[in-house]
Parts: structure tokens; sequence; C-alpha cells
């Protein structure tokens, strides 16, 4: 598939660190929530390696913040999540999936609880900020809804408590898994979190000053020679391997969170009010259809920019293949499929059109790693 330029314009946000980041080789961009992400620094391959040997810093300042703070902050949030937050921590994340009155969903942002009366949600690609204003008018809601200005640095890789320990001094190595707090760098607190889009494990620093944040991504790569640190970005052989979902490409408005497999999130027991809770006690009542797989395909390449159908050998449609991308670990494509139920037995064959080839593929659990 041939590669085109993004058009940069006023629509399409620059980040605080993008003349960093091309001056350092970034080789694509997409667009996540009107904002550059950076996409590849040379090859995909190479990149995940180093991920999973070393230590990267990213520039997610996509990865967008939408804060409720007021008086019904908790019932705001409460009322978009199929998540029980009834006992929630101040300085806590909590991955939820967010639910329209249908039950499909909508989002699945990490909500952090800054205080009682005040969250972040730091949202995946899609409009939510619109989404709670109108519940927050049509329920006469107190509250305040914005965009701060946050722009996301992560450090991922199994050498980022090192590194980060070198800039934050050794408090930080006891910060625990989805947890987060303040930490002082040249007299500036930076709020952190043990979290971010890889499973290489690392950490998410949510900048709120632009100009102290260019300087902390300059001494990252000032003292982490030794770390052999490097730039990169979400990559996407490492996300589809360890099966981290995205919303917009695995699963969007047309599913419900049970065909995301996100059961252990959907509380229908608790007592807790929020949007959909009747239709997905009657999804949870008949059975869900069908459900996100992984899938293995016998072939060195995918160009993904639409979904793929999957066939059997009656060229009955076995599902819809939503990511994929070739793994070197397993040396044939892999990807993130919407499979029917009658298919859902591991080993489970189907024939996928490739750049006008036909080519076989078998289904599988998740995550492949």
């Amino acid at each position: 598939m041939k590669s085109y330029p993004i058009a940069k314009s006023r629509r399409v946000r620059s980040t605080p660190y993008t003349s960093r980041i091309e001056n350092q080789g970034v080789t694509a961009y997409t667009v996540y929530n009107h904002m550059l992400l950076p996409a590849a620094f040379g090859s995909l391959e190479e990149s995940c390696d180093h991920l999973k040997k070393n230590v990267q810093v990213w520039d997610v300042s996509a990865e967008r913040q939408v804060e409720i703070s007021g008086n019904d902050a908790a019932k705001l949030v409460q009322l978009m999540t199929c998540r029980d937050l009834s006992n929630s921590k101040i300085g806590r994340c909590y991955y939820c999936p967010i639910i329209d009155e249908s039950g499909n969903l909508v989002n699945d942002p990490v909500i952090l609880k800054l205080a009682e009366d005040r969250w972040w949600l730091s949202i995946a690609d899609s409009d939510v900020i619109f989404f709670a204003k109108g519940l927050a008018a049509g329920n006469n809601f107190e509250v305040k809804i914005k965009e701060p200005n946050v722009d996301i640095l992560a450090v991922q890789g199994p050498l980022s408590d090192k590194m980060m320990i070198k800039v934050f001094g050794e408090k930080i190595s006891k910060l625990k898994f989805f947890n987060f707090d303040y930490f002082d760098f040249k007299g500036v607190k930076y709020f952190i979190a043990r979290s971010g889009w890889s499973k290489q494990g690392g950490f998410e620093i949510y900048v709120e000053n632009s100009e102290s944040g260019k300087e902390l991504y300059d001494h990252f790569f000032d003292i982490g020679k030794e770390f052999n640190v490097k730039p990169g970005c979400p990559n996407l052989i490492e996300r589809i391997e360890s099966a981290l979902l995205s919303y917009g490409n695995d699963f969007d408005n047309r599913d419900n969170p049970f065909e995301a497999n996100f059961d252990k999130f959907i509380n229908l027991d608790s007592d807790v009010k929020f949007l959909g809770k009747e239709k997905l006690k009657k999804i949870k009542e008949n059975g869900v259809k069908r459900k996100l797989m992984g899938v293995k395909i016998e072939h060195d390449k995918i160009d993904m920019y639409c979904e793929k159908t999957l066939f059997d050998d009656n060229n009955n449609i076995v599902g819809y293949v939503r990511s994929a991308t070739y793994s070197p670990t397993f040396k044939q494509v892999i990807g993130i499929a919407m499979i029917y139920k009658p298919y859902w037995s591991m080993s489970q064959q189907f024939k996928i059109e490739i750049n006008e080839k036909i080519c076989v593929g078998t289904i599988c659990d998740l995550p492949f790693i």
C-alpha cells in the first residue's frame, strides 16, 4: 500500500516535542485526537526489538485528558462506565470501558482519580469530551468539563526503571502498577503513573508545563546513553503480540464490552448506575454471538486500511480482521479479529484474500505472547 504524507494544518495539532522527534528521524505519523502521533522511527521490526530489550521515550501528547471536576464529578464518571468505581481511591488509575445507552463502546480510557471531585479520563481516539458534556447537561450535573493542557511523555521498556531512577530518584521504583504520584525534577513537580501502551513496563509522565517538559525530554537523551535510549512510539507489532486493544481499530461503537472481552470490567451486579446497564444484562443473558480473538495467517505481509473478511471452505463468513501485522517472532502475519461464535474453536482454519492472493490461517486465543 502506497504511503501518503499528512498535510499539517491548524486542525491537526502538533505537540511541544514535534520539532525534536522530527530531528530524531520520525518516519511516519498518524492522527489521534486531532493531534500528531508518531507511528514509526524507521523499521517497525527493529524498533520492536529495541523496545523489548532497552528503553524508549515516546511523545504521546495525543493521549488527551478530559478533566471532570465539581460536586457531581463522581456521578458523571460512573454514569459513563460499566466498571464499578464506588470504592476507587485517590492516586489510582482504572481501565474503564465507556459505553452508551445501547451498551456499545464509546472509548476505553484509563481513568485517574485525582481527588474525590476531580478526575482525568486519559482517552483513546474519540471525542469523549462532547459525550461527557452532553450527559452533564442532560442530567443537570454540577460539573466542569475541559481538556487541560497536558502533554504525556511515556518511558517504556525493561530498562525504564533504571533511567527513571537516575532522573527522579529511588522513590519512583516503589510506584506500583496503575498508581500515580508526584516527583521532582529541577524544582518542577511531575505527575507520573506506572502505566503505558506496551507490555514491556514503564511510566507515563503527565507534563503540565510545556517548557519544562521539553527540558525533561532532552535530559532523558542526555543521560540515557548507558541505557541505549531511543525515541519511539506505540509499536504495532508489540501491541498486537500483547493484544493491547485499540479503540477505532480493534473495536468501536458497533461493539459491546462483552465482545471486546472486557468481562472483568463489567459490574452488572453492583448498585451503581451507568448507561446501558439493562442492555448489557440482556446481552449477557442471551450470550454474545461474536468476540475478539487472535488469528495467524500464512503470509509475510498485510496492509490494513479497512477490515478484511475471513471465510471458511464453504465461503461462509468466519469474521473480520481488524488489526494485523507481520510478526518476526511468529514468522507470519498475526492479527486481532472479530470472530463469530460457530468458529471459536482453537485451530479453526479460514481463508483470507491478501493482495489478490488467497491465504490460509488459523484462529487462536489472545494474547499471542
